[in-house]
């Protein structure tokens, strides 16, 4: 009888139920602990000047009352980031004193860098990536991502070669601020606004530079979150607005009580370092000092009285290694227009039709508009934009082929922040493995397949009837591209010293500068081009 009664069940019934598919959180954890080892691995690397900035405000803000953290100047490396970071180092010097009281003092600690005090400071960075581990989590909690995807996309976040060259070997705190950037991204993409701007907020009271992105975040949640009419949407104003402002009053207004708001904004805002970095980031100013550097020799062979430039194209020291001799000079305000025209096609697409799912994109490809026209912008910075263009990476054979090409290109521009000889190897094999994740990550999950139709003509298949689905491959452009940075590199490590000796030592930098512009340059025209095709 139980099997007559099981034949009437309707077949739906005999299904099995669907997996469930959402991510638990402890599954994130076994690449974060990958990630973590590799990091404790790196302790006694190479560090820059970077760590000794650190130490100092973590000292400063132990030492020193708040009045004076933005007017001090004991050390050359003085505090610029906003107050929230200043809070973060000063919770970390409770720790720091228990550990070595000197590291944490103002005036004995100046270029203090003893055993236990570089331990302290790599486990700081190491400890504070669990932002990054969640918003990994978060980000990909969606049901549109399969386990795999899944954990493709948190390796490609998590062993970042980028982030691991900058944050534990040259030594800075991206992974968690980046964290928050996803968190933000995240909430946004789930449709809770509130939280999402408010995140940003937070994250721009720790690192000001994120602001490129702040004209996106305000069109887009102004039209997808103050909507509904016009009382409604003016109340929901008045409550993100409240929100953002509270978050502010909670960073600056200490510091505007004891009238130092002026000096924090100083600090922040040092526009007289130049329109580029000692090293040149790898964006459009590059062609633009070349050109002028190119026409003012010109002309001086020429017979014309110009002063042919002379900057310093290998220190690593902040000021300004562009001067111009014959093009006109830029001024931040220009630079800040050239962002602002460049961002305005996304602000145009979240104005008109404000889609979750193009939030990532759009914050990715301003950070993108600010890297490449921006003032005074490190090479670091590739980061903002890289890593979030991680999460959009599986959504097309289109896009993991571009994000290939970017993050190979990102990663190679940050090799001459280590230059000491023991650390090249390391630097190498991180990309190349990265390199390999990303390839065979990316075939698997857009192979080639070939669906023949069958026809009835004498039994045979139709080739005319075959179609290809979208398939990630290398094309020839981008395989003599790659082969181009090998070249670079070859030419820099081995073939200038045996050309030129020591004679041109700015060249190798130069040239890694300016090819990694150009593939830079790609990745904007490419970022530009999909977004204005989107629907």
């Amino acid at each position: 009888m139980n099997q007559l009664k099981l034949a009437k069940l309707p077949p739906s019934s005999m299904k099995t139920p669907p997996p469930n598919n959402r991510p638990q959180i402890g599954g994130v954890w076994w690449p974060a602990l990958v990630a973590a080892a590799v990091k404790l691995l790196l302790i006694p690397s190479y560090r820059s000047t970077d760590f000794e900035v650190h130490r100092h405000w973590l000292a400063l803000t132990h030492s020193l009352p708040l009045s004076q953290w933005y007017s001090d100047a004991t050390s050359e490396w003085t505090l610029d980031y906003p107050p929230f970071f200043a809070y973060f180092e000063k919770f970390l010097s409770y720790f720091a004193a228990v550990v070595d009281p000197t590291m944490a003092d103002v005036r004995r600690g100046l270029n203090y860098a003893s055993p236990p005090a570089i331990l302290f400071q790599r486990l700081s960075v190491v400890l504070s990536d669990v932002v990054l581990v969640y918003a990994s989590h978060r980000l990909t909690k969606g049901g549109n991502f399969g386990n795999f995807q899944r954990l493709l996309i948190w390796g490609l976040v998590m062993w970042s070669p980028g982030l691991l060259i900058v944050d534990h070997m040259h030594f800075q705190y991206n992974g968690f601020l980046l964290g928050m950037l996803l968190l933000s991204i995240s909430f946004l993409e789930e449709g809770r606004d509130l939280i999402g701007g408010f995140v940003f907020a937070v994250l721009l009271c720790f690192k000001h530079l994120f602001a490129v992105a702040a004209p996106v975040y305000f069109v887009y949640l102004f039209r997808h979150y103050c909507n509904g009419g016009l009382v409604k949407g003016f109340v929901r104003l008045v409550i993100m607005g409240s929100a953002v402002l509270a978050v502010f009053a909670a960073a600056y207004g200490p510091f505007w009580y004891y009238g130092q708001i002026q000096q924090v904004i100083h600090r922040m805002f040092p526009f007289g370092r130049g329109l580029c970095h000692a090293y040149w980031a790898p964006n459009f100013w590059v062609f633009y000092i070349i050109l002028d550097k190119f026409l003012a020799f010109s002309l001086v062979k020429l017979g014309f009285d110009i002063q042919a430039p002379t900057a310093s194209f290998t220190g690593g020291l902040v000021g300004d290694s562009s001067p111009f001799a014959v093009l006109p000079t830029i001024t931040p305000l220009i630079t800040f227009v050239t962002v602002i025209l460049a961002i305005s096609p996304c602000l145009v697409k979240a104005w008109r039709n404000p889609q979750p799912k193009m939030v990532s994109k759009w914050i990715s490809y301003a950070y993108t508009c600010g890297f490449l026209f921006g003032w005074h912008v490190h090479e670091k910075a590739s980061l903002h934009f890289v890593i979030p263009l991680a999460a959009t990476s599986l959504r097309s054979a289109e896009d993991a082929k571009h994000y290939f090409y970017l993050s190979i290109v990102s990663c190679y521009s940050l090799f001459p922040l280590l230059f000491e000889a023991q650390e090249y190897p390391i630097k190498v094999v991180l990309l190349l493995l990265h390199s390999l994740v990303m390839f065979f990550g990316f075939s698997s999950l857009f192979p080639r397949r070939i669906s023949a139709t069958a026809t009835a003509v004498k039994g045979r298949r139709d080739d005319n009837n075959k179609q290809e689905t979208p398939t990630f491959y290398i094309g020839w452009f981008g395989k003599f591209y790659l082969l181009g940075l090998l070249i670079i590199e070859i030419w820099g490590q081995f073939l200038h010293r045996i050309v030129f000796g020591d004679r041109f030592p700015f060249l190798p930098l130069m040239m890694i500068s300016i090819y990694s512009a150009i593939g830079i340059m790609y990745s904007w025209i490419w970022q530009l081009r999909q977004i204005s095709l989107s629907h």
